[in-house]
């Protein structure tokens, strides 16, 4: 009897199982994921969106007490207002709007454009507005929104110039308005949401509300078929609803700032004659008690260097007392030659071994480097203002301490010693404290390989020295330097480092309140420090990470904040109880636990999972928490909770997920040749059945095992595996971890993954005679290099692939104008050394060499606009393989990058990769672009994606 009902739920579970689809290339476009999610400071509304890959997104408020629900489509950047009481948010245009106004090739200015959703949380209602660009709410206070409306639709009907409105009569230039040298604003409507009234301004260009959101400052272009616009820029009590002039007449504003007090305000601007093409800006400043707004740095100002001026594009910044003001400077660029005829001058590029930097680096830098602010500050409430130059060309980057509170900023150099970044990939740099009352400089760390950062109250300065592997203070006040890690057997230097370069640090958690304390991580747990010296370490987490094989993080509760004065997450109080995030390394089980920071014992476990959670979000003012998790079987959805005992799905994604054939995700272990543990994921088909054989495709780049719980959306990738796809269409899919020997990196690959996918060879499930192998960049160069070893795989697939390391190390990455070098001498390629003091180790790594030994069919992606591996390097494995007669393609997508990013050329290769796997490895026919090709002249007219009955 048993037996009988075993064999009956046997078919019954097969029958299910073949009522399921395997995913087709036409799913991807429709699935879903999860994007932003928040809480309101109450903690009663939870708000999240869920994205399509190419269509409509929704966005979902969700009352979290009553499950009351509001659904808003296409509503995208949602903000809660600081009273919990409204909702803000974008709604964008319908997708089939936008793609058929591309269609049309229409103009930017006519493309349809987003509105702006309003939601009364009390009573439900929506609002909207249409054509709105942006919008946004102060840090504090409540009831105030402020959004500027996109160009009146002109495409739709004409607009007469805006009439002056009663009362506005202190808002009109009295004068004639100028010819406008600025692309028009426009308007600019401030709202009461709790009393419903609202107002309009015209042609603002910018605008920006103090903390407590009782002013708004913004500036207004003019225009030049309306006379008695408005230009300068304008302060609006929000309050009152007055109105004052700060600057009457035309000119560019921007930068707007105040202080933390909401009593002063300042920006940059210029008023230089439409025609000058080098612009004369100032710093200019006003307090509330004050009419206009006063020029507080120019041209002339004291302090300032000769032949340097405001900059522009600087960022401006109160310190948080509100005495300091810091702002950017540079020099003085030249302008145009106007007199020299463009077409008689040389176009030249002038490489010089004495330039700091190569030429394609310059060059793909070179408009940020013509923006590059260096700070400086000034005492606004000096007798004397004078600008104190904190950086210059040879120091030129710094930062504020304590908020700009300190009497110093840490600046940092790595002035002559940038050529090395060739060969290093980075550069060693001293630091100084820059004095802000004088500008004196003093070095308190010399060439440091590492990094440097200020304590929050600006008491230490905590540097990591790779060189060393330590963690160092330097007291601000003494002077001293403290070794914390001194004399300790735990590493904090990452224990599995396996690139030619000193280990990197595991990382800074946080500091606690006043500098007290600095908590950093080992590879397993986090430890307290006392910055002096005088306190031995504590390991806050008593080991309990290392003896469990436990990864502890600090888990930062509150999102980014949308403000910028938020310092909230630089430290913790002295005995705050937090939230960690967990990962053990042996199941990659993922979740969280509390601990005290002032405390030495075992943390909390609150819950650990076979799933991977997304980052955790609390309620300003409430213990409620929202987060998201999925693992491969369960697609990401959206959760709330209190405690964690309970929680409360709030979203359903992809529910059409149960009609296709999924899979499964399991860890799978082996021994290496020489003796190492190893690991890897093997994924399998839902209706996976032992008794039947399956072709199985090896997927890898160097560890991947961490995300055995990561739910593989099918999509269209920018040229990784895609896995779920392959998988629901009845292939094995094993992804193995890799380890590397400096020197070896193409042996290491074949002691990693070829014995791996040897171990599971001996299953009979898997067919040893239909196995692909498939990599991108990294993984593409291992691919290139496995399959001059053996002829194992039936069929390979290498994406953006180096072939050729003698070749490739003197090569460019032009997405950064960087040099290779550094990849071979220190980082992922792992040779080592330079091409002159070990060649032989570049040919033993060069696939390029043993070319004659290949008899695996091989697809080779390799586009022209690769700004990482040279594409020539893949046309030297098409071209070297197809000399030697052996099956190869390649695909070159037109302009792409690295990784595909246009849409259209993802799922193309999608087909083409399924199409190459399945005729290799399943038997299917030949697609005509692997037969016959796809011709010069059919380009853009066929793909060659239909079946014959033809061999490659």
């Amino acid at each position: 009897m048993q037996k009988r009902l075993t064999i009956i739920l046997f078919f019954v579970v097969s029958f299910a199982y073949a009522q399921k689809k395997p995913l087709n290339h036409t799913v991807y476009d429709t699935w879903e994921s999860v994007g932003t999610k928040q809480l309101s400071n109450n903690g009663v509304w939870a708000m999240y969106s869920i994205l399509q890959q190419e269509g409509d997104a929704q966005l979902y408020i969700t009352n979290v007490k009553t499950n009351a629900k509001l659904n808003i489509p296409r509503g995208m950047n949602a903000q809660f207002s600081n009273d919990s009481k409204f909702a803000v948010f974008n709604i964008r245009p319908l997708n089939k709007d936008l793609r058929l106004a591309k269609i049309k090739k229409k103009k930017v200015d006519e493309l349809p454009k987003d509105s702006l959703g309003i939601a009364n949380l009390t009573t439900n209602a929506i609002t909207k507005v249409a054509r709105v660009k942006s919008f946004k709410f102060p840090e504090e206070g409540s009831g105030i929104l402020a959004y500027l409306t996109e160009k009146p639709d002109t495409a739709k009907k004409s607009v007469k110039p805006a009439e002056k409105k009663d009362g506005e009569a202190d808002f009109a230039d009295d004068e004639p308005a100028a010819k406008s040298k600025t692309e028009e604003g426009t308007d600019l409507v401030v709202k009461n949401l709790l009393t419903g009234t609202d107002k309009t301004y015209k042609f603002v260009t910018d605008y920006y509300f103090s903390k407590d959101g009782k002013q708004l400052v913004f500036a207004c272009s003019g225009s030049k078929k309306d006379k008695t616009a408005p230009q300068g820029v304008f302060l609006l009590n929000t309050e009152k609803g007055t109105l004052k002039t700060l600057i009457k007449g035309k000119g560019s504003f921007k930068g707007f700032t105040f202080d933390e007090e909401s009593e002063h305000v300042a920006f940059v601007g210029e008023q230089s004659p439409e025609k000058q093409e080098i612009k004369d800006y100032n710093v200019y400043y006003n307090s509330l008690t004050l009419d206009t707004a006063q020029i507080l740095v120019d041209f002339d100002m004291p302090g300032l260097p000769a032949k340097w001026s405001v900059n522009g594009d600087g960022k401006i910044t109160f310190s948080k007392d509100g005495k300091k003001l810091f702002f950017g400077i540079s020099p003085i660029k030249k302008p145009k030659d106007t007199t020299i005829v463009d077409f008689e001058v040389a176009k030249v590029d002038v490489w010089n071994y004495k330039d700091d930097y190569l030429q394609p680096m310059q060059l793909k830098n070179a408009e940020r480097d013509s923006k590059k602010s260096y700070l400086s500050v000034i005492d606004v409430y000096s007798s004397e203002p004078k600008v104190i130059p904190l950086t210059d060309l040879k120091l030129p980057d710094a930062n504020m301490i304590a908020e700009g509170d300190a009497n110093t900023v840490l600046a940092s150099t790595d002035y002559g010693r940038r050529i090395e970044s060739q060969w290093s990939g980075s550069t060693s740099k001293d630091y100084y404290l820059v004095d802000t009352k004088n500008g004196q400089k003093k070095k308190i760390i010399d060439n440091l390989s590492g990094y440097a950062t200020a304590s929050p109250a600006g008491n230490y300065v905590l540097y990591f020295d790779r060189k060393a592997g330590s963690w160092n203070t330097y007291n601000v006040a003494t002077g001293k330097v403290t070794v914390l890690t001194a004399g300790l057997s735990e590493k904090f230097v990452d224990e599995e480092n396996d690139v030619p370069e000193l280990p990197s640090a595991y990382g800074l958690a946080t500091w606690t309140e006043g500098d007290k304390a600095v908590l950093i991580y080992d590879k397993y747990d986090i430890w307290s420090f006392s910055p002096d010296g005088k306190t031995a370490p504590k390991n806050i987490t008593a080991g309990y990470g290392r003896a469990n094989n436990l990864t502890f993080r600090y888990e930062r509760l509150q999102p980014e904040n949308r403000f910028e004065r938020n310092v909230d997450s630089k430290f913790v109080k002295a005995n705050e109880l937090v939230w960690l995030n967990a990962f053990n390394n042996a199941t990659k089980e993922n979740g969280f636990y509390r601990t005290n920071v002032g405390s030495v014992k075992a943390p909390e476990l609150v819950v650990m999972a076979k799933f991977k959670y997304s980052n955790l979000v609390k309620a300003k003012d409430a213990d409620v928490y929202i987060y998201d998790k999925a693992n491969y079987v369960e697609s990401p959805n959206v959760y709330v909770t209190t405690d964690f005992k309970t929680e409360t799905k709030l979203s359903n994604t992809n529910p059409q997920q149960q009609n296709y054939n999924w899979g499964t995700a399991e860890l799978v272990k082996w021994t290496t040749p020489k003796g190492y543990k190893a690991e890897g994921i093997l994924y399998k088909p839902e209706n996976f059945d032992p008794n039947k054989k399956y072709p199985m495709i090896a997927y890898f780049y160097e560890k991947l095992t961490d995300g055995l719980y990561t739910y593989q959306a099918p999509a269209p990738t920018p040229s990784r595996l895609n896995i779920s796809y392959f998988v629901s269409n009845g292939y094995l899919v094993f992804a193995p971890d890799i380890s590397y020997e400096t020197g070896h990196p193409g042996k290491s690959a074949v002691e990693f993954i070829n014995s791996g996918v040897e171990s599971l060879k001996k299953n009979s499930w898997v067919d040893g005679t239909k196995i692909g192998i498939q990599g991108q960049s990294w993984g593409g160069y291992q691919v290139a290099y496995l399959i001059t070893q053996n002829n194992m795989y039936a069929a390979a697939w290498a994406g953006a692939p180096v072939a050729n390391m003698t070749s490739a190390y003197g090569g460019i990455r032009w997405e950064t104008g960087m040099n290779r070098q550094f990849q071979y001498e220190k980082t992922q390629s792992r040779i080592g050394s330079t091409l002159w003091e070990k060649p032989e180790l570049y040919i033993e790594n060069s696939p390029l060499f043993m070319f004659p030994k290949v008899t695996t069919p091989v697809v080779v992606m390799a586009n022209d606009a690769d700004g990482a591996v040279p594409w020539y390097q893949g046309i030297e494995m098409f071209t070297g393989l197809r000399r030697l007669g052996k099956p190869v393609w390649m695909l070159n997508y037109n302009g792409e990058a690295h990784n595909l990013v246009q849409r259209q050329n993802r799922k193309d290769i999608q087909i083409r990769e399924q199409q190459f796997f399945d005729y290799y490895l399943k038997g299917a026919k030949a697609p005509v672009w692997m037969t016959s090709g796809v011709p010069a002249t059919e380009k853009g007219k066929t793909w060659g994606f239909e079946l014959t009955d033809e061999k490659p």
